[in-house]
């Protein structure tokens, strides 16, 4: 009779396959084991609370700590928008102009931003550092002032 046509590479192929799959079921049985020891939990052990600063916990808050909340005073979605309409003429200080190109940009005295100004929407000649008044409005490109004139 012949040799067996097993070789090693054979048998350490089906020695890794088996350890493989003896690793397998001795995962599968940990797990199993794992399963039944979180099952024998109380129900008090399954509670989670959640604390003055809306952190889960373990242990149950302080009824002492415990704040009263008017329902009067929930508000769901956005809250009521203020009805006070602000000044719409605003004070600032031209920070750039160029008359050559018509355009340039004026400092906001309340907020510091930059509002963008062209000649066409300009009463006056302004050059840079005059204080002025002006109106913003929205244009395609952002905020740009209207109605421009110099502070006395």
């Amino acid at each position: 009779m012949g040799k067996s046509q097993e070789s090693y590479s054979k048998k350490e192929k089906e020695k890794k396959r088996r350890k493989k799959k003896q690793d397998k079921m001795e995962r599968r049985k940990e797990r199993k084991a794992a399963k039944d020891a979180a099952g024998k939990k109380t129900f008090e052990d399954m509670l989670s609370y959640v604390d003055e600063n809306g952190n889960l916990t373990d242990t149950p808050p302080d009824p002492k700590k415990k704040k009263k909340i008017k329902v009067e005073d929930i508000v769901i979605g956005v809250p009521p928008k203020d009805d006070t309409p602000e000044d719409p003429i605003r004070k600032g200080t031209v920070k750039f102009f160029n008359d050559e190109k018509g355009y340039g940009f004026i400092t906001d005295h309340e907020t510091q931003d930059s509002v963008f100004v062209h000649a066409n929407n300009l009463e006056i000649d302004i050059r840079d550092g005059d204080k002025v008044q002006f109106e913003v409005e929205m244009g395609q490109k952002g905020p740009n002032a209207v109605r421009v004139s110099m502070i006395k």
